[in-house]
């Protein structure tokens, strides 16, 4: 998986032999000196299976072949844990840091405290919101040309889980108790408003934090400067990237939404560091950009549509005067598109008798933001691509697969293109195994097998690698999208994030992002959980590399956990491996077989 056990060994292995080569006891993770986070930590480890582990002097359960991966709870600071088999020791340092920012004392900000702390730039009206943390029962405001800002303390905190507490169980918001910490907010002025000392389009101000204590009082400046646009004179961005990264808000921790193609024009409403914000309300890291000189605002009319078949798609075009931000969002049965900044002129659409679109409906939702919906023939989408040629949005919807099965060829999946894409390579090992087999090695073998299993059933199957090479994400995607399979697999075997339960958590789990990846996904899942009578993980969407590709339906399966003493022992068993592989093969042909018919 897009693993979080360390690649580092501890310092008694030697990292140019095999982990499990070395010694009778090996402990794989957490690597020593390993700093954390969370209130827990699991060992990962292996040693001969009769005989005793003793960790800090308690005997630990394990596997039938001496694996071994309890949990333990970490206090603040240091926690040292020390292991014996027999007459060999070995120690691990573990030390859990705090999430809680210090406290400043006497006259003085917490050290990187204050926000904003890069520029920022908005519309006249919109809020803009400072932050500090400073001596409970100071006063604190923040001096923004000639306005005068109040921070009031705060004193509580809801603490969001992260995104990967869903994989663990543990998603649910805490609340802390808090003291120093200040917050407020102002609106910035409309117009040129002199009174302010801010005026619209004028360069940017650097705020002051002011903190008072016992009377006396000091200044500091905001790391982050702040400017009003305005917005008779927005700037005009251009995307670079083939495929605009757009998300809701403005760093990598907001959530993804349709990539924007080459050449999408917008206007600039708002900037947060190296982020901006477009006009029809996604942000975009200004490296996938260029500003257009002298761009006026990007507006559009459209008025014919039409549709044309090329090889196995339907090309929709939309003739524009500008490239505009689009939506693309899935149903049942349904493609919608949405132009931004595009008004209808529209009294012609032509769509002859299609094998996927039944009808399109169009519809002017809001001011500036028009809306067609496909409706399909089928409930099964198989991809789609969205491109500008010019100014004219051309989009493809795949058809679907052509089976060359005939009384000749009675192979059930003749015909039909199947990506398989192990995970990880070279240097990048993915989880380890309790004795430090590394995840890409399993991914390629079992890959390798279901391969054999597809072809053996007629199918024409590519692998992003054969060998033991390393990969990137880019470039396993950019596979997906030239090659454009029917189907798309990513296989991997799974770990948990250092708050997980290694011992007690396995299974098998599928990973979709898009709608047409979804029914691919449960059923996969299910077919082979209760084929092998394996334990679920569960069914997943999930924001991953390997499962955006709109291109065709991509699914990640976790085939079960490397981490798992228990699970780790049919991993490595070719038996099992097989069977696995034969399970996963015939899902796939019992699932074409089912949306196909």
């Amino acid at each position: 998986m897009r693993h979080i056990l360390g690649l580092a060994l501890l310092g008694f292995v030697m990292a140019s032999a095999p982990v499990w080569a070395n010694q009778p006891m090996t402990v794989v993770y957490p690597p020593n000196e390993h700093q954390t986070t969370s209130e827990r930590i699991f060992l990962i480890g292996t040693a001969p299976s009769d005989g005793e582990v003793l960790i800090n002097g308690k005997a630990i359960a394990r596997s039938r072949a001496g694996h071994f991966a309890p949990s333990f709870p970490l206090q603040l600071g240091d926690n040292i844990f020390t292991l014996r088999y027999q007459n060999q020791q070995l120690q691990v340092k573990v030390t859990r840091l705090s999430t809680t920012p210090e406290l400043s004392v006497g006259l003085a900000f917490a050290k990187d405290s204050l926000t904003p702390a890069v520029d920022v730039a908005r519309l006249p009206g919109e809020l803009v919101c400072f932050s500090a943390i400073a001596p409970p029962n100071a006063t604190v405001a923040v001096q923004l040309a000639n306005q005068t800002v109040p921070l009031l303390p705060q004193t509580q905190n809801i603490q969001l889980p992260p995104n990967s507490a869903a994989l663990t169980q543990q998603n649910q918001p805490t609340t802390q108790a808090v003291t120093g910490h200040y917050q407020g907010c102002t609106t910035l002025p409309n117009g040129n408003n002199v009174n302010s000392g801010m005026v619209t389009g004028s360069n940017s101000i650097q705020p002051q934090f002011q903190l008072t204590v016992h009377g006396k009082t000091t200044t500091q400046p905001s790391p982050g400067k702040v400017s009003i646009l305005s917005p008779a004179q927005l700037e005009v961005a251009e995307v670079t990237a083939d495929a605009g990264v757009a998300r809701t808000g403005p760093s990598t921790d907001y959530s993804r939404l349709t990539p924007l193609p080459l050449g999408t024009r917008a206007s600039i409403t708002a900037k947060e560091g190296e982020w901006l914000r477009l006009d029809y309300g996604g942000w975009i890291n200004g490296k996938e950009t260029r500003i257009v000189a002298g761009a006026v605002p990007p507006r559009s009319l459209i008025r014919s549509v039409s549709a044309r078949q090329v090889a196995d798609a339907t090309e929709i075009v939309f003739p524009l005067q500008v490239p505009v931000p689009v939506s693309v969002q899935q149903g049942d049965r349904t493609l919608t598109l949405t132009l931004h900044n595009t008004t209808a002129q529209t009294d012609v659409i032509r769509l002859d008798d299609n094998p996927l679109i039944s009808r399109l409906d169009w519809q002017q939702i809001a001011p500036e933001q028009l809306q067609y919906t496909f409706n399909l023939k089928s409930a099964q989408q198989w991809g789609y691509k969205l491109r500008y040629d010019g100014t004219s949005l051309v989009l493809a919807l795949r058809h679907a697969p052509v089976s060359t099965q005939s009384k000749q060829n009675t192979l059930p999946l003749a015909g039909i293109k199947i990506l398989l894409d192990p995970g990880h390579g070279g240097a990048e090992l993915g989880a380890k195994g309790p004795n430090g087999y590394p995840e890409k090695t399993a991914n390629l073998v079992i890959s390798k097998l279901v391969r054999d299993q597809l072809v053996a059933r007629g199918a024409t199957v590519y692998m992003t690698r054969e060998e033991d090479t390393e990969l990137s994400l880019g470039d396993r995607v950019a596979m997906i999208d030239k090659l454009e399979p029917a189907i798309a697999l990513s296989l991997h075997y799974n770990a948990l994030p250092d708050s997980g339960d290694a011992m007690n958590t396995q299974g098998f789990g599928a990973f979709w992002y898009h709608p047409q990846a979804h029914n691919l996904a449960v059923f996969l899942h299910n077919y082979v959980v209760n084929k092998l009578k394996r334990p679920s993980y569960g069914v997943y969407w999930n924001n991953l590399a390997l499962t955006r590709p709109a291109s065709a339906p991509s699914v990640l399966l976790e085939l079960g956990f490397m981490i798992n003493p228990t699970e780790f022992e049919w991993i490595v068993d070719p038996q099992a491996q097989q069977r696995l592989a034969e399970a996963i093969a015939q899902g796939i042909t019992e699932w074409f077989d089912r949306v196909q018919s």
